[in-house]
Parts: structure tokens; C-alpha cells; sequence
């Protein structure tokens, strides 16, 4: 018995994060690997794991943040239909309703719809780089 257990002694098995290690009656032994780490998941999906893409996209989000006016305007006449409505995700609490910004950025971009021709708003593409500028 104590041949045994001195020929044990020494023996170095050498794992990585991931590394399955099973032991039985016969001593112990690397047995396979599995994924290990971090997981997120989207509360919106079903229970699927978020890509690396999805990932930094929201860390870009959280650090930088957006604003997104959404501003029905037709397309045959030019004409604004309905006041302009703001969407901010990414910004902390200090820029909310409170502190007039939504008003402020709502102001800039009627603003530019009103000093632009029926024409610049019927071009999407201007229309929406004037704003953005704006």
C-alpha cells in the first residue's frame, strides 16, 4: 500500500479554466472541456446568449449614448404631420425631461424643419443630415 501511494506523489496534472477533471478509484484525469465565463442574456430573446456584435454594441451605447428624433413628415407634400418625438437611450439621469433637454433638442429639430423647403424635406437623406448637424 504505501508503494502505491508513493508513486502518486508528484504527479501533476495541469487544467485551464474550462478543463473537466474526473476522479475516480483510479486516480484522476482530464475528462474534456466546457464553455466557462461570463454569459449574458437578452431579456427580449428567448433565452439566447447575447454575440460579442450585441455586446459592444451596448457598451458603445452606455459610453457614448443616442439621441433619435422620430418625425413623420409625407412624402408627396414636405409636410411635418406630427410634432417631432425624441428617444435617448445610453444618457444617465441627469439629461432627462427634467432639465428641458427633450424640449431643447424637440426645438432644434423644429427648428430645421421649419427654415427647410417642402423639397429638403421630401429628401430623406437631407433632411436628415441637416438635423443631425442641427
Amino acid at each position: 500500500m504505501a508503494g502505491a501511494m508513493h508513486s502518486s506523489v508528484g504527479k501533476v496534472i495541469m487544467i485551464e479554466s474550462g478543463d473537466i477533471l474526473e476522479f475516480d478509484e483510479m486516480g484522476a484525469r482530464k475528462a474534456g472541456k466546457i464553455n466557462v465565463g461570463r454569459v449574458c442574456i437578452d431579456s427580449n430573446s428567448m433565452g439566447d446568449v447575447v454575440e460579442d456584435l450585441v455586446i459592444r454594441d451596448r457598451r458603445h451605447l452606455s459610453e457614448d449614448g443616442i439621441v433619435l428624433p422620430i418625425i413623420a413628415i409625407n412624402k408627396l407634400t414636405g409636410k411635418v404631420e406630427s410634432s417631432p418625438e425624441i428617444v435617448m437611450r445610453g444618457f444617465g439621469a441627469s439629461m432627462s425631461e427634467e432639465d428641458g433637454f427633450m424640449d431643447q433638442a424637440r426645438r432644434t429639430v423644429m427648428n430645421t424643419l421649419e427654415s427647410s423647403s417642402d423639397e429638403e424635406k421630401g429628401d430623406y437623406g437631407m433632411i436628415k443630415e441637416k438635423i443631425r448637424q442641427d
